[in-house]
């Protein structure tokens, strides 16, 4: 493993938001599902296209909280620009469970 210094890391900005919408992806390479994301007045609604399809459908995920990157550049996956990387860790089978807060924060916060 490389390490990193604190201002390495301090340059990833990982930011807590509230899922508002959740579609099917059915047209992505791998099962995924499209979600647009309130990161609060600073950031606004942003989306992401996610492979997490094993644990959760969109009708679980509107109003849960996620943590994401939100400083990489878009990135186009198929027809959909995904604003920003939402973050989990994979299970024993390898599929994703997001990671998010265990108690309500306010949307937006950074994470240090």
């Amino acid at each position: 493993m490389t390490e990193i210094s604190f201002d390495d890391f301090l340059k990833v900005d990982i930011r807590v938001g509230k899922v508002v919408r959740a579609e099917p992806y059915p047209e992505a390479r791998k099962p995924a599902i499209k979600l647009w994301i309130d990161f609060g007045p600073e950031m606004g609604e942003k989306k992401s296209s996610a492979q997490i399809t094993a644990h959760y459908t969109p009708d679980q995920l509107v109003g849960k909280q996620v943590m994401a990157v939100v400083n990489f550049p878009p990135r186009q996956i198929g027809r959909f620009m995904s604003e920003v990387l939402v973050l989990g860790l994979p299970d024993a089978s390898g599929e994703i469970v997001l990671i998010g807060p265990d108690g309500p924060v306010a949307t937006g916060g950074r994470m240090h």
